[in-house]
């Protein structure tokens, strides 16, 4: 009887590039945040040490595991798969390449010494973890590649803000830059109280992963008034960061903007329209409600080494509430300056 191959955890490098991304475009548990092109992205733009780690048997990679090691003094110590993404954890072909990638993750989460390690993933295979199920969700729904069926599948309210924008004489253009997304964005994050990601950041997503990285901007009266990025993975489309000017509720440009992201990735050939996480008890949650997305439960899992109580690191957090208050008060070249210190330690 032959005895099982072994399996060998190896570090990502740029010979191993492609074929961590082949696998992962062929792994149904894989993500675009899967992707490699992370590592250097968070790298470059927040300064953090990576560990992609990859699971190899038979001389093929067998599964991946996408690990940032973020440390402040603010917000603690901790290993996360993956920090700055909505999912994570290890996309595997098979239990014993995942277990071995989990095994790697504990002893490198030991060696770190960090506070715990996070998987943004709502599966767990091993004792031992604590899940937060709580706090955020995720709304998907599929899209036809008709438009006017797209529309009609929109509840009448909204339906009725997006034709709004339509018949305002709203307009969509493809950037090829973030010049016009990032000081919208910035602008729109600030009057939430939240802080704002670095221009690089931005500039290093459209640089690192091409036409799988598109910015749509909404023009109305001759100004930009929405701006999004979205992503593109197989046959969905995820629109990530976006904003609008002050008074683009009233002019229903972010309506127009989500609409026009819709209706171009149907027409491209996605069918399945991806609007990101989102926390309970938010606007960003009544708005998806509006255009009739479900949500589905978003359930987080964490190995503490640290506590007995998973880390509560976001503005809903009481203690966290005259801080936000108070920032929205900061004028917002002083906001936009300051945010990326900041949100650099939050992952």
């Amino acid at each position: 009887m032959n005895a099982p191959v072994p399996i060998e955890i190896r570090a990502l490098d740029d010979a191993s590039l492609a074929a961590w991304d082949a696998f992962v475009e062929s792994c149904p548990e894989a993500t675009f945040f899967h992707r490699a092109g992370w590592k250097r992205v968070i790298e470059e733009s927040f300064g953090h040490r990576t560990h992609y780690l990859y699971a190899l048997r038979d001389g093929r990679i067998r599964g991946v595991l996408p690990l940032v090691h973020v440390k402040s003094l603010l917000f603690g110590n901790a290993l996360v798969s993956t920090a700055f993404c909505v999912f994570g954890g290890p996309a595997a072909s098979d239990d014993a390449a995942r277990e071995a990638l989990d095994v790697r993750a504990f002893a490198l989460a030991d060696h770190l010494g960090v506070d715990h390690l996070e998987y943004r993933r709502d599966v767990v295979d091993a004792k031992g973890w604590v899940t937060k199920a709580d706090l955020y969700v995720i709304f998907r729904k599929a899209i036809d590649p008709d438009p006017e069926a797209n529309l009609k599948a929109i509840p009448r309210k909204q339906r009725a803000m997006v034709r709004k924008g339509i018949k305002a004489g709203l307009a969509s253009d493809i950037d090829a830059d973030v010049e016009r997304l990032h000081p919208i964005y910035a602008d729109s994050v600030h009057r939430l109280g939240t802080t704002v990601f670095p221009k690089r950041y931005f500039r290093a997503l459209v640089e690192t992963f091409g036409d799988a990285c598109e910015v749509l901007t909404v023009v109305g009266d001759g100004r930009p008034l929405a701006s999004v990025l979205s992503f593109y993975f197989r046959d969905q489309v995820l629109p990530y960061y976006g904003g609008g000017v002050a008074d683009a509720r009233r002019l229903a440009a972010n309506d127009f903007m989500y609409w026009e992201v819709m209706r171009r990735a149907g027409e491209r050939g996605c069918r399945l329209f991806d609007y990101g996480r989102s926390k309970r008890g938010t606007g960003a949650f009544s708005f998806k409600k509006n255009w009739g997305f479900e949500p589905e439960p978003l359930a987080y899992t964490f190995r503490l080494r640290r506590g007995d109580a998973v880390p509560e690191i976001n503005p809903l957090n009481p203690k966290y509430r005259l801080f936000i208050a108070a920032w929205k008060r900061l004028p917002l070249p002083l906001a936009t300056w300051l945010g990326p210190h900041i949100v650099r330690g939050l992952g």
